[in-house]
């Protein structure tokens, strides 16, 4: 890609990035930052791992470059605004204060270039098993870790043959029926917070699951992570919402150009 080809957004909406964790993916959301800008930034909770930090310290440069270009959009005019998650919910103990022009704030109201109104909120509150019962959650985590585990080293090998990322974990959630039954239960649940609140529509993470549908005329977004899928919510500049598969996106931009076909002819 070329400096030509940097994209601008209106907004960007990325969360579940879980620095701090093996399974984090910050080479391709660098990568993803260095071609794209925009006015206004959301980081939609889960940014930093606290749970994983406690448990040992894992930070390599890149997860600190990531930290430096989000405060160096900051200084240069972006607004960024942090909506802390359940693994960094420390960060909750700080709302309303700002750092290095990022500002924390429990939820978000954002108002779209089309004049629609959305709830942005990381999505914790409405999973039960994190409300009620952590232990149970933090067991999870630990299984979870255990997957991406198996999905770095399977993608390691994917690298080594030419191919490109494929997530293994995200695969096998499609697969089992009680992760697509809590998915259906929290989908419907930040949806009816939505309706609840009056607004047209509510973008979140924390499940790991990009999405983007209608739930009883409710807009419902989830921008997915950058540990399985590796995806962004942005709007552009009409205010239309778009959820960006980035290694898709980089993989096509990568391709060769095809040679040897004739010039379109104008109408």
């Amino acid at each position: 890609m070329t400096e030509a080809a940097i994209r601008h957004y209106r907004s960007v909406f990325i969360s579940d990035v879980h620095l701090g964790t093996r399974g984090c993916q910050a080479d391709l959301l660098l990568d993803f930052i260095r071609h794209m800008d925009c006015d206004t930034l959301y980081l939609v909770g889960d940014i930093v791992d606290g749970w994983k930090l406690r448990s040992g310290w894992y930070w390599p440069q890149a997860h600190n470059d990531v930290v430096q270009k989000i405060l160096r959009m900051a200084r240069k005019g972006v607004s960024v605004i942090y909506v802390p998650g359940n693994h960094d919910e420390v960060v909750r103990d700080f709302i309303g204060v700002h750092f290095g022009g990022v500002v924390v704030a429990r939820d978000a109201i954002h108002e779209t270039a089309d004049g629609r109104r959305f709830l942005v909120t990381h999505g914790d509150d409405f999973d039960a098993v994190v409300q009620h019962a952590k232990w149970l959650a933090l067991l999870g985590d630990w299984a979870y870790r255990a997957l991406l585990a198996s999905n770095t080293l399977i993608n390691r090998i994917r690298r080594r043959l030419g191919f490109g990322y494929w997530s293994f974990s995200a695969f096998a959630k499609t697969r089992v029926k009680k992760a697509l039954q809590f998915i259906e239960n929290f989908e419907q649940a930040v949806a009816d917070e939505a309706r609840r609140r009056g607004v047209d529509g509510v973008i979140c993470g924390h499940i790991h699951k990009a999405e983007s549908r209608d739930i009883d005329g409710i807009a419902y977004l989830n921008d997915g992570d950058w540990v399985e899928s590796c995806t962004a919510l942005v709007e552009h500049a009409d205010g239309t919402l778009e959820i960006l598969e980035w290694p898709k996106v980089r993989a096509s931009l990568a391709a060769p150009t095809p040679i040897g076909l004739p010039e379109p002819i104008a109408a």
